[in-house]
Formats: structure tokens, sequence, C-alpha cells
């Protein structure tokens, strides 16, 4: 399933100055790709193009981008466009903002929303015509987040944009599933814990529990060549069991008819508990 990742094609990476973005850049060179990164940071991206230098085969470029704005995106496919055609396009760029009530700062939560829910939206407006026009094995991953499946209190906004990352990204699958003999595949990236300049911001030294971005990479390529559409990363404190049963308790919220989040609710506290144990 992964038949688009090899030397002399091309891949473009929002959010690919940096974390899962800078590792994503670097396997793909590694194999011969020529690799297109963008990020809003113009420092970070000259520090990325330092590091990436002379990595395979395939040629680098880089170019500012502000994901939230629609016009920025299509001038990235423009200049993509003059690579060839696109195999690979990495909606990854995303932000972090300080939490808020859900009644609270509308701006930040408008900004939130731009950033990570529209970026992927605008991302795949600039470029998936394109890659459906060429008719060749393209995929599209967009990072989503385990925030956005399982709700946790606090991050609110955050939340809520990557619940909207996984909705959209599902239709997107479908929709190409709908058009007959269609090249192209999506993908739902969902790292565990990993250790990104966004988590550095607040916590500066790696924690034991955190991957790599390396680590997620390498996953991510693995779940790809077994044609998965949810790449859902653990990490060193969160097993693949441990995740699966927080998203059916979540789940099951819905079902049984529970509080909403009743996970973080202490009178269920006690049956959260032994439903992990068990």
């Amino acid at each position: 399933m992964t038949d688009w990742l090899k030397a002399g094609n091309n891949a473009v990476i929002t959010g690919g100055a940096s974390g899962i973005g800078l590792a994503s850049a670097r396997h793909y060179l590694s194999v011969g790709m020529n690799v297109l990164i963008a990020d809003l940071d113009a420092d970070a991206l000259q520090r990325a193009a330092v590091e990436l230098k002379d990595i395979g085969e395939g040629a680098l470029h880089t170019q500012t981008c502000d994901v939230s704005d629609i016009d920025q995106l299509r001038a990235l496919q423009e200049t993509a466009s003059k690579l060839g055609n696109v195999h690979c396009l990495m909606n990854n760029a995303g932000a972090a903002l300080p939490p808020n009530a859900p009644w609270e700062n509308i701006e930040a939560w408008k900004k939130q929303l731009d950033v990570n829910l529209w970026g992927i939206i605008h991302g795949c407006h600039a470029f998936v015509p394109s890659m459906l026009d060429a008719g060749e094995p393209a995929a599209v991953i967009n990072t989503g987040s385990k925030q956005g499946i399982t709700n946790p209190p606090g991050g609110y906004a955050y939340n809520l944009s990557k619940a909207g990352v996984k909705a959209y990204t599902e239709s997107l699958a479908h929709a190409f599933r709908e058009i007959e003999d269609c090249p192209l595949r999506a993908h739902l990236m969902v790292p565990g814990f990993t250790y990104t300049g966004m988590i550095a911001r607040f916590i500066p030294d790696k924690p034991l529990g955190a991957w790599t971005s390396e680590q997620a990479v390498e996953f991510m390529i693995a779940s790809l060549q077994r044609g998965d559409f949810y790449i859902l990363c653990p990490d060193n404190d969160t097993p693949r069991e441990l995740d699966e049963k927080r998203i059916q308790w979540n789940t099951d919220d819905l079902i049984k008819n529970r509080p909403a989040l009743s996970r973080w609710d202490a009178s269920f506290a006690d049956d959260y508990e032994a439903y992990i144990r068990d």
C-alpha cells in the first residue's frame, strides 16, 4: 500500500520543519523522494534545511506557509507542481494554544480551529484535485490526535479541532473509495505522547514515557505498508491495549447513557479503574 513511497516521487509536508514532519521528511529523503517542507517558522525551515542536507538522493525544497490561509496553500501547490506530481501530502501542521473554558476567549478558539482543522481542509482543497487528475498512486496523511477521540478535559478547543480532523479524514477516505480505481488513499495519523517542538514549549526535557518523532514515523510507515487507515501510535507509557480500552470507555458513554466524559467523573472512578484492570 506504499507504492508511492519510492525514489523520484514527490512529498509535501506542512509543519515540516520540526517534530513528526521533520522526521517524515528525513525518511522520505532517505528513500530518494523529493520533499517540499512548509512551515510558518522561517528560521525553523532554515535549520531543517541544514539538518536534512545530503540525506538520500532526493531534492529538498522549503517554503514558508500559514496553513490557515487557503491562498498560501494554493501557492504551495503551485510550487509543488513545478516538481511534478505529488505522491504524498502530509497535512501535519498544528498548534496547541493555552486552554480556555468552552465559553471563553473566542479568538483563541477560532485560531485553534483555523490551524488544526482548516489547515488540513485547505491542504486537501489545494492539492487533492491535481493528485486525482494525475492518476498515480498517492497518499494523503492527516495528523490527528488521541485528544480528538477521547476528548479529555482541559484543551477543549484543541480537542474540537482534532475531532474535526478525524471526521474529515474519515470522509476523505470514504470519498476516495467511492471513485472507481482511485489511486489515492487517506490515512489518519494519531500520535501517542510524542516529544515534539509543540510539547517542548511546555516540557523542556523529554519525559521517559514519550516517544521520539522518529519512533512515531517508523510506526507510521509500518502502518502505511499494512494499509491501515487509523495509525494509532502507542508510546512508552501507553500500549495499544490501553488505548483501545480508553476509546471503548469513551464510546460507551453514549451507548450506556453515562454523563459526558465520565472517565474523569469522580463518581465513576472506581468503575473505570476496575474496567482498565480487567
